[in-house]
């Protein structure tokens, strides 16, 4: 079944029920129209099994359908627009259309202690305080909270807390924060009220830790250069510069004795040549 929507939202949306369905000036039609171009009786819409079938009704404006001229039975579906002077309505099935998507909840906050909203959850939708005070979003009477204690908001899908100064601090996870990217499974304690973080998992970009420890490449330091000592700089010992020097002393003996050595056996090696001749001559 099609229903009428005006554009201007002059009025709430009408549903094609009648058989016959006449549009125009005059105040016997179904549907009522005091604008200058209408005529008394402009346009009808007729259902012929389940179809609907537009005639005008040879008005000099005219009648037009998706910036079309009509005249007379013109079928009608769901989405045309029917333009009648300067009025346009758009023809809706609802069964057809498409409902809009809606965003399906994604962050939520659920009360684990605390005197009020116990089981409760929040959901956060942009930005939302906690405090004491009755303009807060997430509003509590516990005595150890500000009255604007803190502030969830959401950027980029991403949940966040902000410490709005308050006199006793935001705890996430046992730590104390000023502001912090909360995770699913996170426990936010302000005052007696404790949070538990329900939500998507998300990834956050690592920002640099001017505390953290910090791995430098090793150096390739030289080795030590070994400076042997000199002769000269060295320690005397005196024993041993006396073993030396009786060594060198038998050394050069053996040295001059050599030639002595090599006189004598010249003198054997002639003495048994000429021993050696006189037999020879005896014998012969």
């Amino acid at each position: 079944m099609l229903r009428i929507h005006f554009s201007d939202n002059r009025q709430a949306p009408i549903w094609l029920v009648d058989e016959r369905f006449t549009i125009g000036q005059d105040s016997r039609n179904n549907l009522v129209l005091s604008d200058a171009d209408i005529s008394p009786f402009h346009a009808e819409i007729r259902q012929d099994h389940g179809l609907y079938y537009l005639t005008d009704c040879g008005t000099a404006a005219g009648t037009f359908v998706n910036g079309e001229r009509v005249g007379a039975r013109y079928q009608l579906r769901s989405d045309d627009k029917v333009k009648l002077g300067d009025l346009e309505l758009t023809l809706i099935d609802p069964a057809k259309s498409k409902p809009k998507p809606v965003a399906a909840p994604r962050w939520f906050l659920q009360v684990i202690t605390g005197e009020q909203h116990q089981g409760h959850k929040f959901h956060v939708t942009g930005s939302m305080t906690f405090g004491r005070s009755v303009k807060c979003e997430m509003c509590f009477g516990d005595l150890e909270l500000s009255r604007r204690h803190a502030e969830f908001f959401l950027k980029d899908e991403v949940l966040e807390i902000k410490d709005l100064a308050s006199a006793n601090g935001v705890f996430v996870n046992h730590q104390k924060v000023a502001m912090a990217v909360l995770q699913p499974g996170d426990q936010v304690r302000m005052g007696s009220v404790t949070l538990l973080v329900i939500g998507p998992k998300v990834e956050v970009a690592q920002s640099d830790d001017e505390d953290a420890t910090l791995f430098m490449p090793a150096l390739n330091v030289p080795k030590p250069t070994v400076i042997r000592p000199s002769v000269q700089a060295a320690t005397v010992n005196p024993l041993k510069v006396a073993t030396a020097n009786a060594a060198s002393a038998q050394q050069e003996a053996v040295v001059e004795a050599r030639p002595v050595n090599k006189g004598l056996i010249a003198v054997l090696a002639f003495a048994l040549a000429v021993g050696a001749a006189f037999a020879i001559k005896t014998l012969l």
